[in-house]
C-alpha cells in the first residue's frame, strides 16, 4: 500500500472515529431520553438542531467519500481490517474527552487489535 493509499485509509478511519465522538458528544448535550410516540418530534428536533449530531452526520458524509476514494486504491480486504484502527482512537478518545473507563481488558483488547491490524497491512 503506498502512502496516498494509506493516508486515505486513514482519513476514512479517523473521520468514522471522529463522527463517533461527536454523535456522543450530541447525544450528551441532548441528555437521556425515553422512547415514546410523544417524544418522536420533540427529540427529533432536539437531535436534527444539535451541532455535535450534524458535525457527526458530516464526517459521516465526507467519511463515505474518502473511503470510496480509498476503495478505488485497496483491497477492500486489506482496507475494511484497518477500520479497526477507530476502536482505539475511540476509547483513547472517549476516555480523555468523557472519562470513560479504559480498563485492564478494554487494553488487552486494543492491544490484539492493533497487532492484528498490524498483520493485516503487512500481508
Amino acid at each position: 500500500m503506498n502512502a496516498v493509499s494509506f493516508s486515505l485509509v486513514m482519513l476514512g478511519v479517523l473521520l468514522n472515529a471522529g463522527a463517533q465522538l461527536l454523535l456522543k458528544a450530541g447525544t450528551n448535550a441532548v441528555g437521556h431520553f425515553e422512547f415514546s410516540g410523544a417524544n418522536v418530534l420533540p427529540v427529533g428536533i432536539k437531535f436534527a438542531l444539535e451541532p455535535h449530531i450534524l458535525g457527526g452526520l458530516a464526517c459521516y458524509v465526507v467519511s463515505v467519500v474518502v473511503w470510496i476514494l480509498a476503495l478505488s486504491r485497496v483491497e477492500v480486504s486489506i482496507a475494511y481490517p484497518m477500520l479497526s484502527v477507530g476502536y482505539v482512537v475511540n476509547a483513547a478518545a472517549a476516555w480523555y474527552l468523557f472519562g470513560e473507563q479504559v480498563t485492564v481488558m478494554r487494553l488487552v483488547g486494543i492491544g490484539i487489535i492493533i497487532l492484528g491490524v498490524f498483520i493485516v497491512a503487512r500481508s
